[in-house]
């Protein structure tokens, strides 16, 4: 498996693998291969990576740029979403692989802080928590709303906000 950017030939098997993997949530399909799009349309992509293994994409994660302010300071903020893996390969490392790697690429980038609205038992392994989101205001606010100090040279605030990019939704 390698891990690399992704390529403009890339979106529609990274469509595939989202509509894959979200279609066997609870939620289903989201419009989570949309969202991919639009983001990179939009120019909010800070990294999007895709894994392959013999030349088929079994994985892809984004994220993006987020409007962050904390108290009073704009912070260089990313989002994650979406993460997909191909059903088939869940629990192998893929997703693993692609978070570590894009962590790695948003701390090149001087990023100093990212969120993730995702499993409480699954993002921490990556260093995100609810208790370094709790002080951002944020639609998605509660125990799913978790955030990774990338910069450990920034304190955690004692208030702030997190927007997503506008592809999100309105609210975000």
């Amino acid at each position: 498996m390698i891990i690399r950017p992704i390529e403009p030939a890339d979106f529609d098997a990274v469509d595939a693998v989202h509509r894959a993997a979200f279609a066997s949530t609870a939620f289903g399909h989201q419009g989570e291969a949309d969202l991919v799009r639009t983001v990179h349309a939009d120019g909010d992509a800070l990294v999007s990576l895709v894994a392959e293994a013999d030349g088929q994409i079994i994985g892809h994660a984004l994220f993006s740029r987020m409007e962050v302010e904390a108290d009073g300071e704009a912070l260089k903020g990313a989002g994650l979403a979406p993460v997909g893996v191909l059903p088939e390969l869940h629990s192998g490392g893929v997703g693993s692989a692609l978070i570590w790697r894009g962590i790695e690429m948003l701390q090149e980038l001087d990023i100093q802080i990212s969120f993730v609205l995702g499993h409480p038992d699954y993002y921490p392994r990556f260093g995100y928590s609810a208790a370094t989101a709790r002080p951002f205001t944020s639609p998605f606010a509660g125990p799913h709303f978790m955030a990774l100090l990338l910069d450990k040279g920034v304190p955690l605030p004692e208030s702030g906000r997190a927007r997503y990019a506008p592809a999100f939704g309105p609210e975000r």
